[in-house]
């Protein structure tokens, strides 16, 4: 999806997680390589760019806008034709469909569901109103067969605007988070906490330590019914709401204590607990480079697999005391015996919204003596 006339390309991170080259093929069949500017798993978004001036742009829409039973016009390339569209009408909006995927969590849900048909090649392709501006980018579809079977997804345009835009400025997300856990208000919840004000909402299980929640008073037993005076009925509502801002952005919530409403206002952080902008990182911020052991090397130590640091310098690494010749065994409870495992780790760690970024490492010296080291990705 061109959102830029200097070559800014939108698609889901599912499409280029992976890929050792990059190409993106126009409409008038002209052909381009195309850098990864940032990706985002966790929205399965990520911003390519080509290198090309005044390129068609598609107008962006408000996907908030969207009603219910609206006509949609899903465009991409399914089973290799070229801009197939397909027409369907908004089931829903906000939708979660982890109990479509038996449970598994597909990271931040809130897709706009229709009834276009939209199969593998759709992926990143768009979703646009009857006025041709941009409502979604297509991302998955609910089906037992892999093809369409009658449910589509797509990531509302709320968040695609600000992810790009993220990782346009940034490289990374800014991902703010309010810190709590919670769980979706239903009748026998309400009934059984003594909750006659709202009939849904979101319940407040627990408030994470030096959270947002926290410092706003935010507590144990409130119901959360609204960011911005938007409702939030379920957990997707939310989700998306949350997603809109950076740490350091103000919101209002209202919720409901002792069935009474009240309004706060909250200044949202990032998962270390501050304001501050997240940097793009990569894992030469470990300041190290690695080589594989040698047979005799793991004969002389008695170990199966491990791999050494070599050219220690200024880092990640030397900040938590890693010494040069160190012999890594594992990274987080994982087996290591090559660079690509670290990375892969590290990707892992860095990308995820947990609330701490640590790598724990045990390890041997070429002494004989094993050591455990914590090592902190965080900025």
């Amino acid at each position: 999806m061109i959102i830029s006339k200097d070559g800014y390309i939108v698609t889901n991170n599912h499409v280029i997680d992976g890929a050792e080259r990059l190409e993106v093929t126009l409409n008038d069949n002209r052909t381009f390589n195309a850098t990864v500017i940032g990706a985002d798993p966790t929205t399965d978004l990520a911003l390519i760019k080509i290198d090309e001036n005044d390129l068609p742009v598609i107008p962006m829409g408000d996907s908030d806008a969207l009603k219910v039973g609206e006509w949609v016009l899903a465009v991409g390339n399914p089973f290799g034709l070229t801009s197939t569209v397909t027409t369907g009408i908004v089931s829903a909006k906000a939708r979660s469909i982890s109990s479509a995927t038996n449970g598994r969590r597909m990271g931040i849900e809130s897709y706009i569901q229709t009834d276009a048909a939209v199969n593998p090649g759709n992926s990143g392709g768009a979703l646009v109103n009857l006025n041709g501006e941009l409502v979604g980018i297509n991302t998955a579809i609910y089906s037992q067969t892999g093809n369409y079977a009658g449910y589509s997804f797509a990531i509302p345009t709320s968040i695609v605007t600000k992810i790009a835009t993220d990782l346009k400025q940034y490289g990374t997300v800014q991902r703010a988070i309010l810190g709590i856990s919670f769980y979706e208000l239903d009748a026998k919840l309400a009934k059984e906490k003594g909750i006659t004000k709202v009939n849904d909402g979101l319940y407040v299980g627990a408030v994470s330590d030096r959270s947002a929640a926290m410092e706003a008073g935010i507590k144990e037993g409130d119901v959360i019914t609204a960011i911005n005076d938007v409702p939030t009925h379920n957990s997707s509502q939310l989700m998306e709401q949350i997603n809109r801002f950076r740490p350091g952005d103000k919101i209002t919530v209202t919720y409901v204590r002792d069935n009474k409403v009240y309004k706060t206002p909250v200044t949202l952080y990032n998962n270390q607990g501050s304001t501050k902008i997240t940097q793009a990182s990569s894992v030469t911020d470990l300041g190290c480079a690695f080589k594989k052991l040698s047979d005799e090397t793991k004969r002389q130590l008695n170990i199966s697999s491990g791999l050494q640091v070599t050219g220690l310098k200024d880092g990640k690494f030397k900040d938590a005391g890693i010494k040069d010749g160190f012999i890594i065994l594992d990274i987080n409870n994982a087996r290591v015996t090559s660079q690509e495992d670290v990375e892969k780790i590290y990707n892992s760690i860095v990308k995820s919204d947990d609330y701490d970024h640590v790598m724990f490492i045990t390890g041997i010296y070429p002494t004989g003596k094993k050591v455990y080291y914590a090592v902190d990705l965080s900025d």
